[in-house]
């Protein structure tokens, strides 16, 4: 890998390096969109390198706040094609450094370079550096769930249709933190849940199972958007124990579709 690359942006020079590589590339010190594009060029490459993503603990932490970003990577984590540990020393520049060659990524302009060299000697001691820094670095520990588990035990346990409506409000999100940035994934769920009927109970019990997040931080949720005008419950009666409670979208959002509903419910969040 002598060539040097020169693309639009730097998701394409990350393509173009891990599509000419093999065994284990080190992602050292990247900036937060290069976190960021190098998740979602993972998943695009058909037979991707095993990174070790070497960062200080700001920036990934930044990142990940974006549940779609977070279930990305978890994907990764779980197919062990990305691994996350926390730089202590950074260095002033970002690199990639392969099997055979060292890559420098400068941006300029409108433009990435990838600058890269394969002179034998500079390629190990550089590896060497690295791979002694991740011996000591300590792991990064990603807390969200796997995208795909996400998806694929709402479906199994709560419903298709709610699981459409989960990748339909998704799609239409480009941030998902929550905070004024997109909605989180907890509000995503209890809206999509509202929009088909569902219980409370069995979608804050998913939710803990699947490590989404916890109980108490759903029905903390369900109060929020009650107070906002967006969600409505009903009791449903059972058995044995306390009614549990139906969701329903409020009547002024009931026929909005997954884009609009999603404007609306970050507008009166956030407001």
């Amino acid at each position: 890998m002598s060539s040097n690359f020169l693309e639009a942006d730097v998701g394409d020079v990350l393509t173009g390096v891990f599509r000419g590589s093999s065994g284990v590339v080190y992602a050292v010190n990247p900036t937060r969109e290069t976190i960021s594009e190098l998740i979602f060029c993972l998943h695009d490459v058909d037979t991707p390198p095993t990174v070790r993503l070497l960062a200080p603990g700001d920036p990934i932490k930044g990142v990940l706040a974006d549940f779609i970003v977070a279930g990305h990577a978890a994907d990764l984590v779980d197919a062990e094609t990305l691994e996350l540990r926390v730089l202590a020393d950074a260095p002033e520049a970002s690199l990639l450094v392969t099997e055979s060659a060292v890559v420098s990524l400068v941006a300029a302009d409108e433009r990435v370079g990838g600058l890269a060299t394969d002179d034998d000697a500079f390629v190990e001691d550089t590896r060497g550096r690295y791979e002694r820094e991740w011996t000591g670095a300590e792991p990064y520990s990603l807390r969200t769930p796997p995208l795909s588990a996400v998806r694929e035990t709402l479906a199994a346990d709560i419903g298709a249709d709610t699981a459409e409506d989960f990748d339909g409000l998704l799609d239409s999100l480009t941030v998902a933190k929550g905070d004024g940035e997109g909605l989180d994934e907890v509000a995503i769920t209890l809206l999509v849940a509202a929009r088909n009927g569902q219980l409370l109970y069995d979608m804050s019990k998913w939710g803990e199972d699947v490590g989404l997040a916890s109980k108490a931080t759903f029905s903390r949720m369900k109060t929020r958007l009650e107070d906002a005008g967006l969600v409505t419950t009903e009791k449903v009666p059972i058995d044995v124990g306390r009614p549990r409670l139906r969701l329903r979208l409020a009547e002024d959002v009931r026929d909005h579709d997954l884009s609009d509903l999603a404007r609306v419910a970050q507008e009166r969040l956030y407001e």
